[in-house]
């Protein structure tokens, strides 16, 4: 693959470029880093040699404050792309994007982020756009069922390809403090072929490994979503590569993409929220996929 910024080695390939989100903030409270340990890391990885890997700093609005006072303090070299996360309610978002707004040197708001009804329909997603700008993405995540759930899980993929259609980004949850947060890899490839048949893009949350570990509780890894989209576009296993633990074959099919096959994914799979520490630069480069 080419770079971003042609034969520079430190430029960030295409496929990789402001993919990676700094998830921090949605942590527990109690075992979170605090607003002033996240800001400055964010701000280090940001501004550092694999800064083009880094995009958006996830923001719930209750923390909006302190990230604003602490942004402030830190006098980022540039504004910060924030995704506000909703939870205080959609009543809470005006007052949160006023204040983003009004701080324009500090932040730029990319995405209004919030989670809907099992029963999502017309209405409620009209209602969540009014509070959204046009400029602004708003991004969905429909609750999924429980595992086994065969009925909850057609409703999911349904309530899914209602918001993709509405013109909003799905979000899928593929991590979290509990088992369950994490999808099996027959309900990602349902999610992944449901978006990619709207030809909308979507977000995924919760990510805590570039492969799928061979080893220890069922975990979803980076590359494997990247080519699982890649492989729904082209009519491929989509499940094959979900369940790989071979992180050289996985960069390999990476590699191999063409220009337009990386503009197609990145056009379905916008951003990753991954929680990772630091951003999963090593990682990617041992496999050969940064310089």
């Amino acid at each position: 693959m080419t770079t971003a910024a042609g034969t520079d080695s430190w430029a960030i390939p295409p496929l990789f470029a402001r993919l990676v989100d700094d998830t921090s903030l949605l942590q527990p409270r109690a075992t979170a880093p605090g607003v002033d340990a996240v800001v400055a890391r964010y701000l280090s990885s940001r501004d550092g040699r694999y800064g083009g890997l880094v995009g958006q700093l996830v923001c719930p609005v209750s923390r909006l404050s302190a990230v604003v006072t602490e942004l402030a303090r830190s006098v980022p070299a540039r504004p910060v792309d924030v995704a506000l996360v909703v939870d205080t309610g959609l009543g809470a978002v005006p007052k949160a994007l006023s204040t983003v707004f009004s701080r324009s040197s500090l932040l730029t708001p990319r995405t209004v982020e919030t989670s809907a009804p099992p029963d999502v329909d017309a209405v409620w997603l009209e209602r969540v756009s009014e509070f959204v700008p046009e400029d602004v993405m708003a991004v969905v995540e429909p609750r999924r069922p429980q595992a086994g759930d065969v009925p909850g899980t057609t409703a999911w993929l349904e309530a899914v390809r209602r918001v993709a259609e509405h013109g909003c980004a799905p979000k899928l949850r593929c991590g979290g403090p509990r088992a369950a947060d994490v999808p099996a890899a027959g309900d990602i490839e349902r999610f992944v072929e449901v978006v990619a048949g709207t030809g909308r893009s979507f977000t995924v949350l919760g990510l805590r490994d570039i492969v799928r570990p061979v080893d220890g509780p069922p975990r979803h890894g980076v590359l494997n979503v990247l080519v699982a989209v890649s492989r729904a576009l082209g009519g491929e296993n989509v499940a094959e590569a979900l369940e790989s633990t071979d992180g050289t074959a996985l960069a390999a099919e990476i590699e191999g993409l063409s220009e337009e096959a990386v503009k197609g994914v990145r056009g379905i799979l916008s951003h990753c929220g991954v929680d990772l520490e630091p951003v999963p630069a090593a990682q990617l480069a041992g496999l050969g996929l940064l310089a």
